[in-house]
């Protein structure tokens, strides 16, 4: 087993990292969203990687295939981007609003304004 043979583990783990420490260290909720972004993005690595097998063809029944490729984690993940762009929209919105509100989408001015309110 070698490091390169699993490189798109790798490149999960290094974005995970990434996205966790961009939404703990930031303090701008745009670039919150940013990075659970980034995240979610390495969710979806860690699901599709497996789910893909070298030879594998589409699960079509036929004396001419042996190996198939699992199509559910594929189609998860596609219904799982679709539930994250939704999300990072309304996340969005939100921090559309809370600009409008406070003036700042810095997360310090906005719990400093709340708590001297």
């Amino acid at each position: 087993m070698t490091v390169a043979s699993h490189y798109s583990y790798w490149v999960t783990i290094f974005l995970a990292v990434a996205g966790l420490y961009i939404v703990i260290a930031r303090g701008n909720l745009v670039k919150k969203l940013v990075g659970l972004s980034i995240f979610q993005t390495s969710v979806y690595l860690l699901y599709i990687a497996p789910g893909k097998l070298i030879g594998g063809t589409a699960p079509i029944v036929s004396s001419e295939f042996q190996v198939y490729s699992n199509p559910l984690p594929h189609v998860l993940i596609l219904t799982a981007i679709v539930v994250g762009v939704a999300t990072l929209a309304l996340g969005l919105a939100l921090v559309v609003r809370l600009k409008e509100a406070y003036g700042s989408i810095e997360e310090d001015e906005i719990l400093a304004q709340d708590r001297d309110a």
